[in-house]
C-alpha cells in the first residue's frame, strides 16, 4: 500500500476491508469505513468507490462517534 494521505484514490488502498452501516439504503447512499494498517481510518463515499478517501486518526473517529451518539449531528439528517 502506498503512503496514505487525504484525498488519495480509495482504489489505492489495497487490501483494506470497507464496511458500511447495516442501516444504509438500497440506493448506495452511504459512507464506508476501512481500518488501515497504521491505525488510521479511511472514509469513502459508496457511490464513488474509486473516488477520494479521507484519512482520519483513531482519535478523530472516536470524537466523531461520541458526537454522533450524543445526537450532536442529528440536525444534519432532518428534512
Amino acid at each position: 500500500m502506498r503512503r496514505t494521505h487525504n484525498g488519495m484514490s480509495a482504489e489505492d488502498l489495497d487490501g483494506v476491508v470497507w464496511q458500511k452501516s447495516r442501516h444504509s439504503n438500497a440506493n448506495g447512499t452511504c459512507m464506508e469505513f476501512a481500518a488501515l494498517p497504521g491505525g488510521e481510518v479511511a472514509v469513502r463515499n459508496s457511490r464513488f468507490p474509486d473516488g477520494p478517501a479521507l484519512i482520519y486518526t483513531k482519535a478523530e473517529i472516536e470524537s466523531m462517534i461520541i458526537g454522533v451518539k450524543a445526537g450532536e449531528f442529528d440536525h444534519l439528517a432532518e428534512r
